[in-house]
């Protein structure tokens, strides 16, 4: 995942704010105003990671929306709606840091609002955090213990091999609130025991997850990546295949079976679901640079 952050040397930067000087006639507050949206406008037109970053109308849309907003929240700084609206704007522009800033600024007044700490968690796991994310969520659970706030704890401590994951939904299971979230919480099992390597509790935890919810993609997904890295192209290929047969728009399905086709020398049927996934997902870079590959 990229994050796109202002990568411009010294000297270009300088040149611009002076060219934003003359143009002004060294009236600050418009100077400012000009630099502020240069700053937002060159965080998403520079080089993200040595590859350009073109914008897209919504990104122009959003980015506006930015602006606007910002301008409306320090008219308005006590407006916890408008100071919300910037935080949804900025995440949904992958601006994580921006947005946890924000989100600070609301805890700081108020400071035992589970829903803040929560959001501010969920951030911190987008901007790849997971440190910080898990003290959010866990200051979100003192608060007040949500089953939301319980399975996205419970699921960062799987990922991270920590055998609270267990507990937790093992927790959750017991205030039997039904076949789906018992389904969230076999899911969740299923992953801490992948990640520490006991392919067969794993496999055994996803079955029980997509029997209670046929319709948990993820689920399919991790079942098929155990078969993939075992080298079980063939069955890898089938439960990405029966993962489609659910929801015939799941992009990462189609790649993953682009990849077993591939592996398995199939590399014209690879190269049709490679195309599939791209055309389902353009930010699928993996399924781009397969097609270039192979065609």
């Amino acid at each position: 995942m990229c994050y796109y952050y202002l990568q411009m040397d010294c000297c270009n930067l300088y040149s611009n704010a002076k060219n934003m000087m003359k143009a002004t006639s060294g009236n600050y507050f418009c100077v400012m105003k000009n630099l502020i949206s240069f700053f937002i406008v060159c965080a998403f037109t520079v080089a993200c990671g040595g590859e350009d970053k073109k914008l897209t109308p919504v990104d122009e849309a959003q980015l506006r929306a930015v602006d606007d907003l910002s301008k409306k929240v320090k008219e308005n700084p006590d407006s916890a709606g408008l100071r919300m609206k910037l935080i949804n704007t900025y995440d949904s522009l992958k601006m994580y840091r921006e947005a946890i800033e924000q989100t600070d600024s609301l805890i700081k007044k108020d400071s035992v609002n589970n829903g803040l700490w929560f959001t501010k968690a969920q951030l911190q796991e987008d901007n790849r955090d997971t440190a910080e994310a898990i003290r959010s969520y866990e200051k979100a659970l003192h608060i007040y213990p949500s089953i939301e706030a319980q399975l996205s704890l419970a699921n960062l401590f799987a990922e991270t091999k920590n055998e609270k994951a267990l507990l937790i939904c093992r927790n959750v299971m017991s205030m039997a609130l039904g076949r789906e979230a018992d389904a969230n919480c076999n899911f969740i099992a299923g992953v801490y025991f992948a990640r520490i390597g006991d392919k067969k509790q794993a496999l055994q935890l996803f079955d029980k997850a997509i029997n209670d919810n046929y319709t948990l993609m993820e689920a399919y997904m991790e079942k098929g990546f155990i078969y993939y890295d075992s080298k079980n192209y063939e069955a890898a290929l089938q439960v990405f295949e029966t993962a489609l047969r659910v929801n015939k728009t799941y992009a990462d399905a189609y790649y993953w079976k682009a990849k077993c086709r591939e592996a398995t020398g199939n590399k014209s049927e690879a190269l049709i679901d490679y195309k599939r996934s791209l055309g389902l997902d353009k930010q699928l870079k993996e399924a781009e640079d397969a097609i270039k590959r192979l065609e």
